[in-house]
């Protein structure tokens, strides 16, 4: 009898190892499924929401491939689950090309209007050229404060920076003649004029001085 014994408990050994074995293979392979379906549904987002989260996503992404990975490298044979995660992993990298292009768009695009506000307050809604927001009662301080932003800017100002200010100082000249027909007062509208007689020479003398040392610095 004991010599049936010892070839079943072997075989027993065996068994309960194989079943192991195939249980922590299906564990992994549910996890390797959860994980593609995970970056899947990354792939999809298209939302700016994805730029001002791309930390938090990132981080996460890579924690659970780092997670995944020591998971993967339990077992024997990991030769095609590593392949779903080298192309799981192009598909991300691709997803973060995407998303990288994208938060430089955004980043340039904030830079501009926070620009734009320095300049006129902000109440400035982004490409809004019309200024339909200024009126009799504000037109004043947005001049005021158009004027003292570029004064004190002024030195560090590129020649192509003078150009887009002097559209933006266009179009609110634009807007003023539209406010005087509304009622602007003439104390106000005086005023304006006297800000707008500081910002000309302003711009004319460092346009020119800006320009002059682009010239200069492209020769050197």
């Amino acid at each position: 009898m004991k010599k049936f014994i010892k070839p079943f408990a072997a075989l027993a050994v065996i068994a309960l190892l194989t079943s192991c074995k195939n249980e922590e293979q299906e564990k992994v392979e549910k996890l390797t499924d959860s994980y593609v379906k995970y970056v899947d549904s990354l792939a999809a987002i298209t939302s700016d929401e994805v730029v001002t989260k791309w930390s938090e996503i990132d981080d996460e992404f890579n924690a659970k491939t780092a997670s995944l990975k020591t998971e993967i490298n339990k077992l024997t044979d990991t030769t095609e689950l590593n392949k779903r995660i080298a192309s799981v992993t192009v598909k991300y990298e691709a997803f973060k090309k995407g998303v990288l292009a994208k938060k430089v768009e955004l980043d340039a695009k904030n830079l501009e209007l926070n620009r734009k506000k320095d300049l006129f307050g902000s109440q400035f809604i982004y490409d809004d050229m019309k200024f339909e927001w200024v009126n009799k009662d504000n037109i004043l301080s947005v001049y005021q404060q158009f004027v003292t932003t570029v004064q004190k800017n002024k030195d560090s100002y590129s020649r192509e920076d003078w150009d887009e200010i002097k559209l933006l100082y266009e179009a609110l000249d634009s807007r003023k003649n539209t406010v005087e027909k509304q009622g602007l007062s003439s104390k106000d509208n005086l005023k304006i004029a006297g800000l707008k007689l500081k910002f000309a020479p302003m711009y004319t003398v460092n346009r020119m001085g800006a320009k002059s040392e682009e010239n200069a610095n492209s020769k050197k």
